[in-house]
């Protein structure tokens, strides 16, 4: 035991594998930490929040039309791709949404007039021109758009609803590059 205690060689190599260990150990456990940071604080996610979603029938106008409130929550810009009600793809063209800074239940528009040329956003939204139309939707982080589908000019009504539909639950989807987003309602008389 003494000559063991003497010989400073054998304790100073125990010693030194012992300090390299533990170096490389924090070594590896600093890297990692930093990639995690990394990672974690430069990935930001896709959050859409969908709410007051609609789905009426006009049997005055003999009308279908679909609305739905888009909340972008997340930490990134969204562009919305497609729209589709009870899996039908909405045609782009009677795609129609304004901006909204004041959240509130969505009105029935009335289709009388031609929606895309005359027909105003609905008032207490804080936005009051015309509804805005474009093929895809860009939600930057942290706003708010309402969207409309309106019936085609030729009768075909978003997800083929008709007057029998009334009562009945369907859904509205919304495509994003990342993911897709369903809502589910009943179709109401308007």
């Amino acid at each position: 035991m003494k000559n063991l205690l003497r010989n400073r060689k054998a304790l100073s190599t125990v010693v030194t594998t012992l300090i390299i260990l533990v170096v490389s150990v924090l070594l590896a456990g600093v890297v990692t930490y930093f990639a995690i940071n990394v990672v974690s604080t430069r990935v930001q996610n896709e959050s859409l929040n969908l709410t007051y979603q609609h789905v009426w029938y006009n049997t005055t106008e003999g009308a279908a039309e679909a609305a739905i409130m888009v909340t972008n929550t997340g930490g990134r810009d969204v562009v919305l791709q497609n729209i589709a009600v009870r899996g039908q793809s909405m045609n782009s063209s009677y795609v129609f949404y304004f901006p909204v800074t004041v959240q509130g239940d969505l009105p029935y528009v009335s289709q009388t007039t031609n929606i895309s040329t005359s027909v105003t956003a609905p008032t207490g939204f804080g936005y009051s021109g015309k509804f805005l139309h474009t093929n895809t939707i860009v939600l930057a982080s942290g706003s708010s758009v309402a969207v409309y589908m309106a019936q085609t000019p030729t009768g075909i009504a978003p997800g083929s609803v008709t007057v029998n539909d009334v009562g009945l639950t369907i859904d509205i989807s919304i495509f994003s590059a990342q993911a897709t987003y369903i809502k589910e309602t009943n179709v109401n008389a308007a």
